[in-house]
């Protein structure tokens, strides 16, 4: 085999299976620094030996092997940690039968709720879900949590010493202990969705970050049924998802949601998304993303002909942000109000929000475009939309807010 296809074998198997790995490896050490450390050199093994051995039949067993005895070595030159080497010996049996029968064990919601512990900062909570469950570097989260990649860096460097000094249980929280740490879980599997959702571009590596976010809210689903925020935030990313092909023309243009072709929407996912939004409500505890999910279950249908009071989805938003306020749940109330009231009303409630908050929030200026040019006001709308075009961080927004833009003139 050549270096080149064990290299692609290498860099599929990070792809598919890091967060599992430095899971399982990270609840066996009670050490994320170390498993991450010992999970590297177990894909420069991988590099060097499988050009000569071929790629093994269960690659990710193979990793997670290799990795446990890079751990091994490591804690023998550290006489304070033997005692714990004793306790990952014990668990070989574990893994080399969980390797044999071509599986590896799913650790990843553990490390989640790990990552949610009221002893880690709470700033550097879902970024360190991202980095550890996820696999996402520094410097791809950095923009996104508008903090320097430096000190983004340290601060998940602190947050995972706190982890091994702390001596955090590897383990999920007690019922007392469940709501608080719940939420920080959602939030960190929604950023994740985030990333995939937001990169419009679509590359194989951020629709991965969906999928695999859809895939641990499921999990999450099933080991806490009777809850109903996971429930909520299922049924929302499902409603995204379900759109997801639809976002993009023939050309490759971006199409916002009034102007996607329903027939290109999943309509089973729909379905699965409406199952799990009514079975959270038969719960009877209403939380945020549960109303995020009746907001896009509303658009969703609105767009497939059902009659969807305009009126209906300003109440929503207004239960969201008495939840949960932050300004893009804001700007959509704002787009909401113009939809039921007329734009010249969306801009009133638009002039309402802190402007410090939005100078710089470009769906803001995307939506002050939009609504000025539905009001007839053309040179304020140009400048508007000039200034959300400048703010736009994807080409495929920017492009399409141009020809908007072109057309509005």
């Amino acid at each position: 085999m050549s270096a080149e296809a064990a290299r692609d074998a290498a860099q599929r198997a990070a792809r598919d299976s890091y967060g599992r790995l430095l899971s399982i490896l990270s609840a066996r050490t009670r050490d994320i620094a170390l498993a991450e450390d010992a999970l590297a050199d177990a894909f420069e093994s991988a590099l060097e030996t499988w050009p000569r051995t071929g790629v093994p039949d269960n690659p990710a067993a193979w990793l997670v092997t290799a990795a446990r005895r890079n751990t091994l070595d490591a804690w023998r030159h550290d006489q304070v940690r033997e005692a714990a080497a004793q306790t990952l010996h014990l668990l070989a049996d574990e893994f080399t039968e969980s390797e044999a029968a071509g599986a590896v064990p799913d650790e990843r919601l553990r490390l989640l709720f790990v990552c949610a512990h009221p002893a880690i900062d709470a700033v550097a909570r879902t970024p360190l879900m991202l980095q550890t469950v996820l696999g996402l570097d520094v410097q791809r989260m950095a923009g996104a949590f508008l903090t320097a990649p430096a000190t983004l860096g340290q601060r998940l460097t602190r947050a995972k010493s706190r982890i091994r000094q702390a001596g955090i249980p590897f383990e999920f929280p007690e019922a007392r202990d469940l709501p608080d740490r719940l939420l920080d879980v959602l939030d960190g599997i929604y950023a994740a969705y985030g990333t995939g959702w937001d990169d419009i571009d679509g590359t194989d590596s951020t629709r991965r970050l969906s999928n695999e976010a859809i895939e641990l809210c499921a999990l999450l689903c099933r080991l806490m049924p009777a809850e109903p925020e996971p429930l909520g935030l299922l049924a929302l990313m499902l409603f995204c998802e379900s759109r997801a092909s639809a976002r993009r023309d023939g050309a490759g243009a971006y199409v916002p949601l009034d102007a996607q072709d329903t027939a290109q929407w999943n309509r089973p996912m729909i379905g699965e998304a409406e199952h799990a939004l009514r079975h959270a409500a038969s719960l009877a505890a209403p939380g945020p993303y549960q109303l995020e999910a009746a907001i896009q279950s509303a658009h969703t249908q609105r767009r497939l002909g059902a009659d969807v009071p305009a009126a209906a989805l300003v109440s929503l938003y207004d239960g969201l942000l008495a939840l949960r306020p932050s300004v893009g749940a804001q700007v959509s109330r704002c787009c909401a109000v113009a939809r039921a009231e007329g734009p010249l009303a969306g801009l009133a409630a638009l002039d309402l929000l802190d402007a410090e908050v939005v100078v710089n929030y470009q769906p803001w200026w995307a939506a002050r475009a939009h609504l000025l040019a539905e009001a007839g006001r053309t040179t304020e709308a140009q400048a508007a939309y000039q200034r959300a075009i400048g703010l736009s961080a994807h080409p495929a927004v920017r492009a399409h807010l141009a020809r908007v833009a072109s057309g509005a003139g």
